[in-house]
Order: C-alpha cells, then structure tokens, then sequence
C-alpha cells in the first residue's frame, strides 16, 4: 500500500517555531547560540530574488547570496522549472552503466566558456571539486605536495583543508596532507617551493574570499609560467569567484595568458536547487587519471552528474546567457564599488574598499580622532574583528539587509549578493551603511554599546 504523501507545509507550520531549539539539540549547538548573541536569530518565512520575507511580511535585503549559491537570486523560475521538468521526465538516473545525455550537454556548455580545458568530472559540492582537482594533480605530476597561499579557503574536508590557509580551520584535525603555505603573490616564494622538485600544483583563488584579496596584477601569470618550468600545474579556485561573480565567466580570465591546467566551480551553478561541483581540465589530465578501462571508476561520485543538478546547471548558464547576469555583475558591480569608494574620505574608520564584480570587501581601520581610536583599541584587543561584527548587527536590526564579515580576526565586510541586483539594491545598501557609518563615528549610542557587550563576550570566551 502506498505511503500518504508528507504535508510539508502542514509540518513547518507546526514545528517551525521550534527551528532554533531543534538546531541546539539536534545540530550544531554553537549556531543558534551565535545567531542569538548578535540578534540574528529571525525567522525568515520565504525568499524571492535578493530578498527575504518574515512572518510579517517585512523585506531583508539579501547581500551574502549563501555565500556566493544564490547568484540568481532564491527560487528563479527557470531554474526551478527545469528542476521541475527533469523530475516529470522519470529519467533512469545514476544507473552507472550507461552515458546519458544531460552531463555530456552541460559539459559541453561549461567547457564553451574555456576553450583552454578539454574535460570535466561533476562531483556535489566546492570542496569535492578541489579535493578531485589535488587528486588529479598528484596523479598527473607523480609528485606529493601541493601549493597553497595564506589566508586561503578551499573546503573543509581533510584533503581541502590540507590546502587551508587559516589554522582556525586546520586545529584538532591535523595530520594533514604535507602540503605548504607561500604569501599571496610571492614568486620568490614558488620558486623556491618548486626547486625542491617534489610539487604537484599550486591551488589558487583569483580573489581570496577571506579578506577579498586579489592576486596582484601579472602574477598568476608569471606563477603559470613557473609551474609550467618546473613540470607543476595551476589549479584555480573558482568555486566562489566562478560563474560570473566578478564581471568574467571565470575572475582568472580578466589576465591575459593565463590557462589553468585545472579549473574548481560550484555553488553558482547550481542555481540554488541542487548541489553540484565541477572539476574543468586539461585532456591530458584526465587521460592520465583514467588511463585504462581497469581505472574507469578510480575517480567518482555517487551522486555526481545525477540528472536534477545537471538539469540546474543547465539552466543556470541559459538564464547567465538570456539575461546578460555577467555584465549585469560587471556593470553593477563597478557602480557599486564606486559609490563604496567615495565614502572612504568622508569616514575615517573606513580604510578601504576592493574587489570586483560583485564580489566586493569594505575594511575598516584605526581611526586618528583620538575619542574614536580610544573605543577602537578597547575593540581590537578584546577581539580584532569586532568593529565590523558592530557595523553588520545594525545593518541587520535596522535596516534588515543581511551581510557578514569577511573572517575570523578580520576587520572586513564581504558583499557577494546575488548578480541579478540592480541600482535600487546598491541604493538601498549605501544608504544604510551611509547612517550606520554616521553613527559610528559619533563615537557613542546603541553601536558602541553593542560593541562593550561584544568586547564582554570576547574576553569572558577566552
């Protein structure tokens, strides 16, 4: 006898007022608790576009775009029509013997954006793109060791977070991978690295999202041609600079010559449905991976390539393409930098604003007024970082538009909205930040007492 279907809206409005206490019990109990100490802990009710709806019907503007999935805004009906559509057709799915057609078509369209790259292998998710991209580096070289920058974020499981530049991340997991950290943009650092002969790859992000630090101008180019001297490959960490994020299909094509031998994508692609990662490469990569029939299977995934995320991605890059959301990224993006730069003079804890496309950081900076450096200094040494928590807290509270900072320890709010955003949205964004950064600089009020409560917090934590 069939099962009744499950009334899911009957359960969550039964049980949704409970998410926070089901979270503490049954999840990670550190969230709900962080939501609560900063006054995030809303309910949200549904989600269109770059906005959030609570139970009042009140908008929140989103500028975080579940950092950097949502590139198309929530539930865009494209997207979501085709997830729909696969699932009428009653496709036989991950049966594992045969070839069907919809990993083979989007293969084909993502690779028509890098006609460098021969091949990709679809994995679930950005981590397990980057853990086949160090696999596949190691295989094709024969060599152990991998290249990683500080600072860098490349996932969290154990062979990704070998090539994590943050230690918060890496503590009481160790050992890990023998793989080794070099500054941002030091050749002298690779080369020396690459003379001791035993290195597979260097694994880059175009722009770092911690921090939103870009490779300076020239050198990926000239790491490439390091690399390529020394028998070693260029892996590009595109999982959240990809897809548009910065004004180019990928942030790596806005340098002249560089070709990455591997290529890392996700979140975007998935438009928002269905997990999905994708590891582009060069065809000799691959060939040397799966070099007979008794390796066809060496690399995999259970659920890679299954047909409702093939189907998203598909969509994702159709809707990237009918409705110029690159440019739109690009265009907007630059516009929003700029009304974002011109505050810098104006406000002295403003230190600066970087980035592109819509890929966007704001740092904040010890101020010279002395009544201002006073509050600034108690901050930094209870905890750096807590300055831009206090400017995110009332972005939220007053004017509900969801942000956070960049990192632990980082005095740097990091803007990736979705790339459907319009001049409307960077007017609602700099307004807001315009009266909070007003209010900071008044050196008193409700921001600075938040910032004691944090300052309390910080060092009763330690």
């Amino acid at each position: 006898m069939p099962a009744d279907p499950l009334d899911l809206a009957a359960l969550i409005a039964e049980r949704g007022g409970e998410r926070y206490e089901l979270h503490a019990r049954y999840l990670n109990p550190q969230l709900p608790r962080m939501l609560h100490t900063l006054g995030f802990d809303r309910y949200y009710e549904r989600a269109e576009g770059p906005y959030f709806y609570d139970a009042e019907g009140n908008e929140y503007l989103d500028m975080l775009a579940g950092f950097g999935i949502f590139a198309l805004g929530r539930h865009h009906p494209v997207v979501r029509a085709a997830v729909q559509q696969v699932m009428d057709l009653d496709l036989p799915d991950l049966t594992r013997f045969d070839c069907p057609p919809l990993p083979g078509l989007l293969a084909e369209r993502l690779l028509s954006h890098t006609p460098e790259l021969d091949r990709v292998f679809f994995g679930n998710s950005g981590t397990e793109a980057v853990e086949t991209a160090l696999k596949f580096a190691r295989c094709a070289t024969g060599r152990p060791r991998v290249l990683y920058c500080d600072h860098a974020f490349h996932g969290l499981t154990a062979g990704s977070l070998s090539v994590n530049g943050e230690s918060g991340f890496r503590r009481g997991f160790d050992p890990l991978l023998p793989d080794t950290a070099i500054p941002l943009g030091d050749l002298g650092a690779l080369a020396r690295e690459l003379r001791k002969g035993d290195v597979a790859a260097l694994i880059v992000e175009p722009i770092q999202g911690k921090g939103v630090h870009a490779t300076p101008p020239g050198w990926l180019l000239a790491a490439q041609q390091l690399l390529h001297e020394h028998r070693a490959l260029l892996i590009c960490d595109e999982v959240q600079t990809g897809i548009g994020r910065t004004g180019s299909f990928f942030a790596y094509q806005e340098e002249e010559g560089v070709r990455p031998d591997l290529v890392c994508a996700a979140k975007a692609l998935s438009g928002g449905y269905v997990p999905i990662g994708a590891t582009l490469g060069k065809g000799w990569i691959f060939e040397k991976v799966y070099s007979s029939m008794d390796r066809v299977l060496v690399h995999s995934a259970s659920f890679g390539s299954n047909g409702q995320a093939m189907a998203a991605a598909l969509a994702t890059l159709h809707v990237l393409r009918e409705e110029e959301v690159v440019e739109n990224s690009r265009r907007v993006g630059e516009l929003f930098r700029t009304r974002l730069a011109e505050l810098v003079d104006r406000y002295e804890l403003l230190a600066e604003v970087r980035g592109r496309g819509l890929m966007i950081g704001i740092e904040f900076g010890r101020p010279r007024s002395l009544k201002l450096r006073t509050g600034w200094t108690a901050l930094q040494a209870a905890r750096k970082g807590l300055f831009a928590q206090m400017v995110v807290v009332p972005l939220l509270h007053r004017h509900r538009i969801l942000t956070q900072v960049s990192g632990d320890h980082l005095e740097v709010i990091k803007l990736i909205p979705p790339l459907i955003i319009t001049e409307r949205e960077v007017d609602r964004f700099v307004d807001a930040f315009t009266e909070v950064m007003d209010d900071a600089h008044r050196g008193s009020g409700l921001m600075w007492d938040f910032g004691r409560t944090l300052v309390k917090q910080a060092v009763g934590g330690r």
